[in-house]
């Protein structure tokens, strides 16, 4: 009897023999499988708005700024030499570079710093969002807003209010800013608007100092005023308002009414050299011992400088920093809030290894939260070079009239230039195509950062 032997089934075949071969590829397709014209359809659209809107104007800005004011008559490169000799488009070149110096980078730190320090804090999302809300407002909006703080007047002027408030803590004011006596008086002027007596003072007679022009809110309340009396072996004398309401009156005569001037320094002056001095009392009069006899009475400037009203901030040396320090205000919070997210990222443990390491705060935040964010930090500098290059808004409104040619930027330049009072478009595409070559380096270093990060 003889035993079938069981054969072995033969063994499947490997995937690539039973994969199924692929489909040949549709005639005219992409490598997507797309045919190229559906390809165009989708992107016609596209393509046609960024030649109408970036290739044509920068392509008809350069044509335009190779020709004359009249646009008929080419003139080569002379609007480009223009650019270059013209001195208020040199002051706005000059201006423009401290903006992107200045700006940029005290904008980053601010971020910065509000960043790190309202990391560990229960409020810290409140401050965040009270410093990222100037970013809400307009530049309109916010030159305006700036224009009132920088006002001059300290009653307006939000930024002189508290600087005058600060000057006036250390430095009393004039007691009657712009009083002087009448020009037929004794007293004279006698140089950094003092008024000093023609005659010498004499012991035993008093002296009458009558003063013009008193603001009447300087002398409200004040008490009228009296003759000084008579004392022996030291000098005498009366300051005070001469003018009497209604007119009448007699000049250089204390007449009813007529108001005391107190607080006022006297000073006793012999050969140029102050031997004695005092102050009015509350009814004007005052006292000089007797090594006054025989001196000139002077009242010093002191007495009637002018009231303190701040600083300039818009005048020709301030008004850009001045607007720096608007813009900052707005764009600190945008910095901040990036440097934030950024800060989001990084890894604890690493500074947690640091401060065991022995490392204090400050050298934790130089050497490792600081590098750890420069990509971060790049792109904040980055964004803000490229919008302050472009900055024309802040300029336009904050600067007056009077200091405008000093707070020029290159955007406002060719705004006046193309539209302003002596136009000339040659000149302002000339300014155009140099603030595109300007901001195109930034570009192409913004590009190839971003490149290099999808690489990782």
């Amino acid at each position: 009897m003889t035993t079938a032997t069981a054969v072995p089934p033969p063994p499947p075949p490997p995937d690539s023999a039973v994969r199924p071969a692929p489909a040949p590829r549709g005639k005219g397709r992409g490598a997507l499988g797309t045919r190229p014209w559906v390809a165009a359809c989708f992107l016609l659209p596209a393509l046609a708005l960024l030649g109408a809107l970036v290739v044509y104007p920068i392509g008809f800005s350069v044509y335009r700024s190779l020709f004359d004011a009249s646009g008929h008559g080419f003139v080569g490169m002379d609007n480009y030499q223009e650019v270059f000799t013209d001195t208020r488009i040199r002051t706005a070149l000059k201006n423009n570079v401290i903006w992107v110096v200045v700006a940029p980078s005290v904008a980053t730190a601010l971020g910065l710093i509000f960043a790190v320090l309202t990391e560990r804090v229960r409020w810290g999302t409140a401050f965040k969002l009270v410093v990222f809300m100037p970013m809400a407002i307009s530049m309109l909006a916010a030159g305006i807003i700036f224009r009132l703080v920088y006002e001059q007047n300290p009653d307006r002027g939000v930024a002189n209010a508290v600087w005058v408030g600060i000057h006036d803590t250390f430095a009393a004011p004039a007691p009657f800013p712009g009083a002087h006596p009448r020009p037929t008086g004794d007293l004279v002027a006698s140089g950094d608007g003092a008024f000093t007596t023609k005659s010498a003072a004499r012991a035993g007679s008093a002296v009458a100092l009558p003063l013009v022009a008193v603001k009447p809110e300087d002398v409200s309340g004040a008490r009228d005023a009296i003759p000084a009396r008579d004392v022996a072996g030291k000098v005498t004398g009366t300051v005070w308002m001469d003018f009497s309401r209604g007119g009448g009156g007699t000049a250089g005569k204390i007449d009813a009414g007529e108001k005391a001037l107190a607080g006022v320094t006297v000073e006793a002056v012999k050969d140029g050299r102050t031997v004695a001095s005092t102050t009015t009392d509350p009814d004007g009069t005052f006292t000089l011992p007797t090594v006054a006899n025989g001196a000139r009475l002077r009242l010093p400037a002191a007495n009637f400088a002018s009231a303190y009203n701040g600083v300039d901030w818009l005048g020709p040396s301030l008004v850009t920093p001045s607007i720096i320090g608007a813009y900052i205000w707005m764009w600190a919070g945008f910095a901040m809030v990036l440097i934030a997210a950024g800060l989001a990222g990084v890894p604890r443990e690493l500074l947690e290894a640091a401060r065991v390491d022995g490392a204090n705060e400050w050298q934790v935040f130089r050497r490792v939260t600081v590098p750890l964010l420069a990509p971060v930090l790049a792109v904040v500098v980055v964004t803000l070079m490229i919008n302050v290059l472009k900055i024309f808004d802040l300029v336009y409104i904050i600067a007056p009239g009077s200091s405008l040619d000093n707070a020029n930027v290159l955007a406002l330049q060719l705004y006046q230039s193309s539209f302003g009072t002596d136009v000339n478009q040659g000149v302002g595409s000339a300014i155009a195509v140099f603030l595109l070559l300007l901001v195109t380096p930034v570009v192409i270093v913004n590009i190839r950062r971003i490149r290099r990060d999808r690489q990782r």
